[in-house]
Formats: C-alpha cells, sequence, structure tokens
C-alpha cells in the first residue's frame, strides 16, 4: 500500500507541475498588445534600404527616440533635436534585435537590457558591452546608410 500512495504523490506532483507550466505560458506576452506598446514608445520600419539607400526622413525620427530598422539591423536616434545617430539593432547579450526606443534608452525586449541613446552604452544589463555605432549620412531631411 506504501507503494500505491507513493505513485499516486508522483502523479499528482508531476501533473501540478505541467499545469503549472501551462498557466505560465498562459500568462506570457500577448504579441498584439506587445507590438501595440512598443510602437507607441518608437517607430519600426522593415522597409529594405542598400547602402547609401533612404532610411528615412529626419523628421520621421523623434527627438529623444528613434526607429528600428529590422531589415538593416540598425536603430537611428535623434538624442538631440538635428543631432542623429546610428547603432546596431543586434544587442550585445545574446543577439536579440532591439524593440523600442523609449525614455531616453534602445530596449531589448528578450532580457530587458537597455542601451543610452546618446552613446549606445549600457544603461542596463543583462548586456555588457556598448551597441556599436553605425554610420549614416543626413543630407538635408534624408537619412541614409553610409
Amino acid at each position: 500500500m506504501g507503494e500505491d500512495l507513493q505513485s499516486r504523490r508522483a502523479v499528482i506532483a508531476g501533473v501540478g507541475v505541467g499545469g503549472l507550466a501551462l498557466a505560465l505560458t498562459a500568462c506570457g506576452s500577448n504579441d498584439a498588445t506587445s507590438s501595440t506598446q512598443a510602437s507607441a514608445a518608437t517607430t519600426e520600419s522593415s522597409a529594405p534600404a542598400a547602402a547609401g539607400g533612404a532610411l528615412a526622413k529626419t523628421s520621421e525620427i523623434p527627438v529623444g527616440g528613434g526607429t528600428v530598422f529590422k531589415e538593416q539591423k540598425v536603430v537611428v536616434v535623434q538624442p538631440k533635436s538635428g543631432e542623429f545617430k546610428a547603432f546596431s539593432a543586434i544587442c550585445t547579450h545574446q543577439g536579440c534585435s532591439v524593440g523600442s526606443v523609449a525614455n531616453g534608452t534602445i530596449d531589448c525586449p528578450c532580457h530587458g537590457s537597455k542601451f543610452k541613446i546618446e552613446d549606445g552604452s549600457v544603461t542596463a544589463g543583462p548586456a555588457k558591452k556598448p551597441l556599436p555605432e553605425q554610420q549614416i549620412k543626413v543630407d538635408g531631411d534624408q537619412i541614409t546608410l553610409a
């Protein structure tokens, strides 16, 4: 009778763990909600642009914010009015794409790393290295890859 009781406890414990995993999965982020929140904080573009090709107009990059260009793997920011910078959109922690620019930082959705829009330096880990700066050219109201 002791073995039956142990077997039942093992089955119940297994079901409990499985149920917990299912509940945690159900509580995960909703893609529709996440993308709505991200688009409120920053703009995102997946339009292709070759080297020298136009990425955006200067008016499309918000002051104190930026735009993530997923296809080009670059994020363009405007820390101060009229000052445009670009950084790699690949997080230096584990290679995820950064997802948004908000409150003066470039944010990675994978593990929460944050980088300053002024210089790409880390403000919150787990990343330890800054985002590498990328070359862009501002000509009139056009921002292009250099």
